[in-house]
């Protein structure tokens, strides 16, 4: 992995792991264990499916660029989707508990998008091609006449 795509990666996840425990200790004053567990499997689902689907499209932004924005709405648009089926299918668990599962979800959901944003702003990466340094011409690409 370059160093650049494990710098987002670990400024994305560390504030949404940070975001977990903090809604893991509320979840646990709020709702006892069964909270704390249902904030914490919350964070650990939002945490592999962003930073799988963060792979995903960082991976296609250096194969196929021309793709990137498309891929980029269809990846957040089925995240999103797949958020919402994890909360529907445990939403009567008697593993944890559901609420505290589900706002969980939602902020650090919330939490990873600004932090990938910001580091996504922070971050110096090039986006025009700088010229080569042997000072070859590039050729004419147009109608000479």
């Amino acid at each position: 992995m370059p160093s650049n795509d494990a710098r987002t990666l670990l400024q994305t996840a560390v504030p949404t792991a940070a975001a977990g425990a903090v809604a893991a200790g509320i979840s646990a004053g709020i709702a006892g264990g069964k909270g704390a567990l249902g904030a914490v499997v919350g964070t650990v689902v939002v945490i592999l499916f962003m930073g799988i689907g963060l792979l995903v499209l960082q991976r296609t932004a250096k194969s196929l660029p021309q793709l990137f924005q498309a891929m980029g709405l269809m990846l957040y648009t089925t995240q999103l989707l797949l958020l919402f089926v994890f909360v529907g299918m445990f939403k009567d668990t008697d593993l944890f508990n559901p609420k505290c599962f589900a706002i969980t979800l939602l902020a650090t959901t919330l939490v990873w998008i600004a932090a990938q944003a910001r580091s996504h702003m922070k971050a110096k990466i090039l986006y025009v091609e700088p010229e080569s340094a042997k000072g070859e011409k590039p050729e004419k690409t147009g109608s000479s006449t």
